[in-house]
């Protein structure tokens, strides 16, 4: 019994952790599992090209997709990933969409999206990766378009193409930030910051509500702006922090896209907007 999953890279227009409610947009980056089922009890994963990684959010998604359907088996997890980890691009979203993607593969059996998304978050918070359960990013990971949620609720308030860019430029500085070291009380300081950015993002108002989200997670993380900045005057048409960093996201036209690249430096990647099918 063996299956596939494939899930998507998202960015952010308004974070999650200070008010509880998320804005975030599907990217074509992808992250792929391949989980084989086998008499037995335990999940082995291999994580390939990030062997330091730790394992145990694919152990509690197989477990978690097991349990569902009431299954007793052991699994053999591989994955695989052009997502770079703990930079703010959703990898652990991905990563676990996935694998249960894959998992469900395995048993030939469906769940509904929702519910995937549920599952996602719960796993998520049990293995630390998330501090709200990340239900914005894992949307935007299996959905695409543009993804509003109540992270706290557990809810899905709307999904919608993403119309004010087709592609992105990435900044990815070397140093990781962990979700396990974030400043929790500090950022819920900017509570009521984040609440009007996702109102701004709500109305349509994407480039002004990511300026704010991106000035709020720098203050409160101590992350500067200066490469936003630095896009900014190459053309983008918005730009700001992913997550909480250190990644920088900055969305492009086809005719910025190569200054706005050259401005932000030497560690930036590019991708489409994956708008979902």
């Amino acid at each position: 019994m063996k299956g596939r999953g494939e899930a998507h890279g998202a960015v952010t227009i308004v974070n999650a952790i200070a008010a509880g409610k998320g804005c975030a947009v599907g990217i074509d980056l992808r992250t792929w599992a391949e989980v084989v089922l086998v008499p037995g009890e335990g999940v082995e994963v291999r994580l390939e090209g990030f062997p330091d990684e730790p394992s145990e959010l694919a152990k509690l998604c197989v477990q978690a997709v097991l349990d569902r359907f009431s299954v007793k088996k052991g699994a053999r997890v591989r994955t695989g990933s052009d997502i770079p980890v703990s930079r703010g691009l959703k990898s652990s979203s991905a990563a676990a969409n996935a694998v249960i993607l894959a998992t469900l593969d395995a048993l030939q059996a469906e769940m509904p999206a929702i519910d995937i998304l549920k599952m996602n978050a719960d796993v998520s918070i049990r293995a630390g990766v998330s501090v709200t359960g990340a239900m914005d990013d894992a949307a935007a990971s299996l959905l695409g378009g543009v993804v509003f949620t109540d992270n706290h609720a557990r809810a899905l308030l709307r999904r919608e193409r993403f119309d004010l860019c087709d592609r992105v430029v990435i900044a990815v500085p070397d140093r990781m930030i962990r979700k396990s070291g974030l400043p929790k009380e500090r950022i819920a300081l900017y509570r009521p910051l984040a609440e009007e950015a996702f109102r701004l993002a709500w109305n349509g108002e994407y480039i002004k509500a990511m300026t704010l989200n991106s000035l709020v997670y720098g203050a409160a993380l101590g992350l500067d702006q200066e490469l936003s900045i630095k896009a900014l005057r190459a053309g983008s048409v918005a730009s700001g922090i992913s997550g909480t960093g250190p990644a920088v996201v900055s969305f492009v036209d086809a005719d910025t896209e190569r200054r706005v690249a050259e401005a932000m430096g030497k560690e930036t990647l590019s991708a489409n907007v994956y708008q979902g099918v």
